[in-house]
């Protein structure tokens, strides 16, 4: 008999981690993902799909590579560009870290603790004035659960922790509430997040569920709390993404950009040019796709704890994929940082043209295999905030489309009178 084939780890998304932690507290009966159409799915790598496949199971691990839970894979299905699969989830261990990680309940310890005359809440955002006389008059003398959806994107505006920190605060404007966490992770569609979470909430409300609107003015300890984690655009963290083909400015532009803020000294900025990057965070990486793919994902993800603490991030990377590009994207929004997509769109020829650096020369030659824009494609941004082309332009000309859009969100507000002429 042939040795069964060892099976392999993956770490899901965010989301699909929130999804997992539902599925081993028992919110859904089950406790299977769901097949193509359902709401709760587990979309992996074509290649984990298949050796998940022939092992007949998965193992799913924390970003830590802590073994949580084990999927039986009763079928797989194409989802996007991955493979979907189904199948019934084992829990091996539960999160035992993680801000707030007390107040995150399975529906089990929730009716332990909870009878049938306590009055659900559910909490998706900072509950206002109007909120908790609500609560409160409806409530009377019976005991409050707010039931703070905590997953991935769920909270509008507003992270996780802050969420929790604000409910926390409103509980304890109320005569007798107390606070439980659910990761329910949002779809990104509003018909979805509503049918999940009416099911989520079900589970959960030991009877009787009240809704609130949001409408109003916040207490003042909830606002505080609010007020400290959105800051004001020109106090956000920042991701500048510079985007473009080799020779086309983008670099130029970026240290130009750099330069100008850090002679403003108003904000703390820090540069992660694509060859620099390569020669320290990734050196060993090779040119092959996956590989720059890595390198700009670990771009992306400095990028975005740069943001996570207030500062400024200015990448300039080829970074010819989308798919690439919005993972990048999605870290530094996860992390509370505006993310800006500048699109240096100078034109292939012109690139060429320039050719610095001899490397279209060898791409002509076939020296560089899987050259961007000779033999490997450049997928152009649908939805850049700035879009540049540097042909026959000066460094402060080209810039100043950049600076128009970063002073018309009020992200940064920066002197040009320090950019000196000369050719991009």
């Amino acid at each position: 008999m042939p040795d069964q084939p060892p099976v392999p780890q993956y770490c899901p998304t965010p989301r699909e981690l929130d999804d997992l932690e539902l599925l081993t507290h028992g919110v859904f009966g089950d406790s299977a993902f769901e097949g193509e159409g359902g709401l709760v799915t587990l979309h992996v790598p074509d290649g984990v799909a298949a050796s998940a496949s022939d092992a007949g199971a998965l193992e799913l691990v924390d970003p830590e590579g802590l073994p949580l839970a084990r999927v039986v894979v009763a079928s797989t299905y194409p989802a996007d560009g991955a493979t979907g699969i189904t199948g019934p989830v084992t829990p091996l261990t539960h999160h035992e870290f993680g801000a707030f990680r007390r107040l995150y309940l399975s529906p089990a310890q929730v009716r332990e603790r909870y009878d049938g005359r306590t009055v659900t809440v559910p909490v998706a955002g900072p509950l206002t004035e109007p909120d908790l006389a609500r609560i409160s008059e409806a409530a009377g003398d019976r005991p409050v659960l707010l039931l703070a959806l905590a997953g991935t994107g769920t909270p509008e505006n507003l992270s996780t922790p802050a969420l929790l920190r604000a409910t926390l605060a409103a509980a304890r404007l109320l005569p007798d509430a107390s606070v439980v966490a659910v990761p329910l992770a949002s779809r990104g569609d509003a018909e979805a997040d509503h049918v999940l979470g009416q099911r989520v909430v079900a589970t959960y409300a030991p009877d009787e569920v009240l809704g609130v609107t949001g409408a109003g003015d916040l207490p003042d300890a909830v606002a505080e709390i609010v007020d400290r984690d959105r800051p004001a655009p020109d106090e956000q963290g920042l991701v500048l993404f510079f985007t473009g083909l080799s020779g086309s400015g983008k670099s130029t532009l970026a240290r130009a950009l750099h330069d100008l803020i850090l002679e403003q000294g108003e904000r703390t900025v820090t540069s992660l040019d694509g060859d620099v990057v390569r020669r320290n965070l990734s050196a060993g990486l090779t040119f092959s796709k996956e590989d720059r793919e890595t390198n700009i994902r670990r771009i992306g993800w400095v990028a975005a704890e740069i943001s996570r603490h207030g500062g400024v991030a200015i990448c300039s990377p080829i970074a010819p994929f989308d798919a690439t590009r919005q993972q990048v994207r999605a870290m530094a929004e996860e992390a509370g940082g505006a993310f800006v997509l500048i699109h240096v769109a100078t034109p292939l020829e012109e690139c060429e043209r320039r050719d610095r650096k001899g490397l279209y020369a060898k791409a002509r030659r076939g020296e560089i295999p899987e050259f961007t824009g000779i033999s490997s494609p450049y997928e152009e941004p649908a939805d850049p905030a700035v879009r540049v082309d540097t042909t026959g332009r000066t460094i402060e000309d080209a810039l100043s489309d950049v600076l128009e859009v970063l002073d018309a969100h009020g992200w940064l507000s920066l002197s040009k009178t320090s950019l000196t002429e000369g050719a991009v």
